[in-house]
């Protein structure tokens, strides 16, 4: 039996639509904050890039399941990927909370969630299509933020808000770019996979659910480390939004310390 097509079967689920009105709440406080050293300023950016980042995270999801929609997977509609909702989203703990955790303590932007697609049913050239769909999204948003910030937020004016708007951007640009690496588990590695010799696919099977955290144990690494934020802050740069605005946004996202 066919499954039926909607016209629009995109519907953005109550949930969705919460911790988006809990991100513009936190930026309100941001906002309004009278000084950035204030409560209020730190607990409005760490509400606006957490919340804002499990936003991030449906879109990215969102986007590989929309393609994938739009390709002939109709299954998608029925697992609940195109309502984005956080919770549709593989594993609420591993998928949504562990992230957080890693962005409060570390500020590293881990890639959050997964949808499970028919991906098989595919030309390479279409699953490649849907696996770069997610980091596609984390760059459009970098991109959108980034020209808000540099048109609007280089006076001087309500710094708090402008500077956990710009750590929320620099997350983007290092989920786009963590996302693109060519590691089992992640975008890039899906990217490549249809194109890869069938042993080499098998070999690398196993490694699907350790990749990303074998590359963020490499993260721990001093050198490691140092070269990568490195390399993040230098395409956050070429936005010319500077980069201590990332860095005065991560450094109040962490408002107890």
């Amino acid at each position: 039996m066919s499954i039926p097509v909607r016209r629009n079967p995109v519907r953005p689920s109550p949930i969705f639509v919460a911790v988006s009105a809990i991100a513009a709440v936190g930026g309100v406080l941001a906002w309004t904050a009278q000084s950035p050293a204030s409560i209020a300023a730190r607990v409005g950016v760490f509400v606006l890039v957490l919340a804002g980042w499990i936003v991030t995270v449906c879109l990215h999801e969102f986007g590989h399941a929309y393609t994938a929609y739009r390709a002939g997977d109709r299954e998608v509609e029925l697992r609940g990927y195109l309502t984005l909702n956080p919770l549709k989203y593989s594993h609420p703990l591993l998928s949504v909370v562990l992230p957080i955790v890693f962005i409060a303590i570390g500020g590293i932007g881990l890639p959050g969630g997964a949808v499970y697609l028919r991906t098989g049913m595919f030309e390479p050239k279409v699953q490649r299509r849907i696996a770069l769909a997610g980091p596609t999204a984390n760059l459009v948003v970098a991109v959108i933020l980034l020209i808000v910030i540099r048109v609007f937020g280089m006076d001087g004016e309500h710094s708090a808000f402008w500077w956990g708007l710009s750590f929320l951007a620099f997350l983007q640009v290092m989920a786009t770019i963590l996302n693109l690496l060519p590691v089992p588990g992640l975008d890039g590695y899906a990217a490549i996979e249809p194109y890869l010799s069938h042993d080499t696919r098998r070999a690398l099977e196993n490694f699907k659910g350790y990749g990303i955290l074998i590359l963020v144990a490499f993260l721990f690494v001093p050198q490691v480390n140092s070269a990568f934020f490195g390399a993040i802050y230098t395409v956050f740069g070429l936005s010319g939004v500077p980069e201590i605005y990332a860095q005065y946004g991560n450094y109040l996202m962490r408002f107890w310390l």
